[in-house]
């Protein structure tokens, strides 16, 4: 899945060709990004291919400005004839869209000068045949953990590869490439006429850090396993582990109530909350761009703003927004290089435990293994989520659990973690260890 010079140099041109034809159809000012990406991806399922999947896309988009008049336009043919229809479409919009003082682009001395290369494009030299291989085998790991399983949803190869290319009228006109593989498995069992799922899955930028695939179908047989014989719980108010790949879900509903759009539109539970203690006070939350091979990484965000290090919430207390320029404008703020999302989000305590030693500080309460539903209010932090795990008592796991809803507020989560795990998740753009909470509301029968 190589991506010929020819291909980089095209994705280039198409941009560069949309910056001059806009300036000469009379933009103030313009942005235009231009992709690339290839990908295969094999699913297997009882042994036989369920699909086989290749990718091959491309598209560029349009951003003018005529003064305060934005218009965007889009397009997959990055041909010289649909690059110029698509600046003229998005010229003619312009024209017609009410003037917006907040509208344009990011500030000339906020673009990007250092063009770092954090190591995010490592080709994985597989065809479709050595993907089948490693699914099946990822599968075959997976059905082999215990005799209960009796089905399976399939186990899954990944490989993408990836050019992005934006440009703008300040001059900026920068790209880089990356890669994403990944393995992922998920197996049914049943047991007394009750059926359980559950699943693992393993992401890198390079193919060499996945864990092996053998091991991701382990696991995912054993989280299945583990979860026959659930009981129901009566409702009770308990302390509560949420594990890493849940812990950072929690997080994530912070980070999208501190966002420009849902500060200036006032729709956040965590309005105007710059300078307020949301956290204990020995907990970081850390932003990291420039991490080698990071799955979030980037030299620049989405508007060619470079990203930089940085401490969005220290000692717990909140230090700033996630800005972009439009929405810096519209508060009054300066945009903070996060158009387009997160850039490696670090949980970082002032010290962690072990999963072990958690489940001993908590005594007796509830580990969470699954949560189902949306159930978040983003503007009143209200919180309530359905929910399987386990019941633990003086820090043993004594037995699954299923058909319950836990329950709270997020300001009162946030405030009420009493411990974070040394069991560190990087494979999103949050990465975070597990979390011990305070008793929240466990409502069974």
């Amino acid at each position: 899945m190589s991506t010929p010079s020819l291909e980089r140099d095209e994705v280039q041109r198409a941009v560069a060709q949309a910056l001059d034809l806009a300036a000469s159809l009379g933009a103030s000012q313009a942005e235009a990004g231009a992709s690339t990406e290839r990908g295969l991806s094999v699913t297997v399922r009882l042994g036989e291919v369920e699909t086989l999947e290749y990718q091959q896309d491309r598209g560029l988009g349009i951003t003018v400005y005529v003064g305060k008049r934005k218009g965007s336009a889009s397009t997959a043919d990055l041909s010289e004839r649909t690059v110029k229809e698509t600046v003229e479409k998005a010229c003619s919009i312009a024209r017609f869209t009410a003037e917006d003082d907040c509208a344009g682009l990011a500030d000339a001395e906020m673009m990007a000068t250092d063009i770092q290369d954090l190591d995010l494009c490592h080709p994985w030299d597989i065809d479709a045949e050595g993907a089948i291989e490693l699914a099946r085998a990822c599968e075959s790991a997976g059905r082999g953990v215990d005799k209960r399983i009796n089905n399976s949803e399939g186990a899954t190869i990944s490989s993408h590869r990836a050019r992005r290319v934006y440009g703008n009228s300040h001059g900026f006109l920068h790209g880089f490439e990356s890669t994403s593989h990944s393995a992922s498995c998920a197996m049914l069992a049943s047991q007394d006429n009750n059926m359980e799922r559950d699943y693992w899955y393993t992401s890198a930028r390079d193919a060499a850090d996945l864990e092996d695939v053998e091991a991701v179908g382990r696991r995912a047989g054993e989280r299945t396993v583990r979860r026959l014989g659930a009981r129901k719980l009566s409702t009770t108010r308990v302390p509560v582990i949420y594990p890493p790949e849940l812990a950072r879900g929690l997080i994530g509903h912070f980070t999208a109530a501190v966002r420009g759009g849902a500060q200036y539109r006032g729709s956040s539970f965590l309005l105007k909350a710059d300078g307020e203690q949301l956290f204990p006070e020995w907990m970081d939350l850390k932003e990291w761009p420039h991490l080698q091979k990071g799955m979030a990484s980037a030299p620049f965000d989405n508007e060619g703003v470079a990203t930089r290090n940085r401490t969005l919430v220290e000692n717990g207390v909140l230090r700033g927004y996630l800005l972009g320029s439009y929405s810096a404008r519209k508060l009054g703020l300066q945009t903070t290089g996060s158009a387009g999302g997160l850039h490696n989000l670090v949980v970082t305590p002032d010290q962690t435990i072990s999963p072990e030693d958690m489940l001993k500080q908590m005594g007796t309460g509830l580990l969470i293994g699954e949560l189902m539903g949306q159930g978040v209010n983003g503007v009143t932090g209200d919180y309530s989520r359905g929910a399987a795990g386990f019941w633990v008592e003086d820090g043993e796991i004594l037995y699954p659990v299923h058909e319950i809803t836990v329950a709270g507020n997020l300001r009162d989560m946030y405030r009420g973690i009493q411990a974070i795990g040394n069991d560190m998740d990087a494979r999103g753009a949050i990465h975070s260890g597990s979390f011990l909470m305070d008793p929240m509301m466990v409502a069974g029968d």
